[in-house]
């Protein structure tokens, strides 16, 4: 029985959701659970045109037996003895400039005067200190001195973008 494929594809355009659903069961005598239209559309037609036209051939189907046989596909590491890693080369190096190119050296201070006082902020590898607390960012900081949500580089009036 041979198939106008032009024909059936264009019928498939033209289902429902449910109907592409009953088609596809019938196509490759399972069910499915995916509502998604195009993906069904695809993935019967791909099936009419390989039962009209033949699939892969003989050849293609052994090579990529062989290429799935030779790939190694481990999704999670062996089980076993894990060779310790000596702590020295865990350890990463910490860069001297913070990652943000607006900020300062780590050990610098950032000043500012805010309502008659002066305010310092030290930059550390790992946030800034203020007032002998640590901050993760300078809004944190911002937020501490004012009492409310400012942007910590506009409040610091560090210009420049990253």
């Amino acid at each position: 029985m041979k198939l106008n494929l032009a024909k059936e594809l264009t019928a498939l355009e033209q289902m429902t959701v449910g109907q592409l659903q009953q088609r596809y069961a019938d196509v490759f005598g399972e069910p499915v659970r995916s509502r998604h239209k195009q993906y069904l559309i695809r993935r019967i037609a791909w099936r009419l045109q390989a039962n009209a036209e033949g699939g892969l051939s003989e050849r293609a189907l052994r090579r990529a037996e062989e290429l799935a046989n030779l790939a190694d596909v481990r999704v999670t590491a062996p089980r076993g003895e894990v060779e310790a890693v000596p702590a020295a080369a865990t350890r990463v190096p910490v860069p001297n400039r913070p990652s943000d190119p607006r900020l300062p050296p780590f050990g610098a201070a950032i000043t500012r005067e805010y309502k008659g006082r002066t305010i310092y902020v030290t930059v550390l590898p790992d946030g800034f200190e203020y007032a002998g607390e640590r901050y993760p960012s300078l809004t944190a900081v911002a937020k501490a001195v004012t009492g409310s949500h400012m942007n910590g580089f506009r409040f610091f009036k560090i210009e420049g973008k990253p």
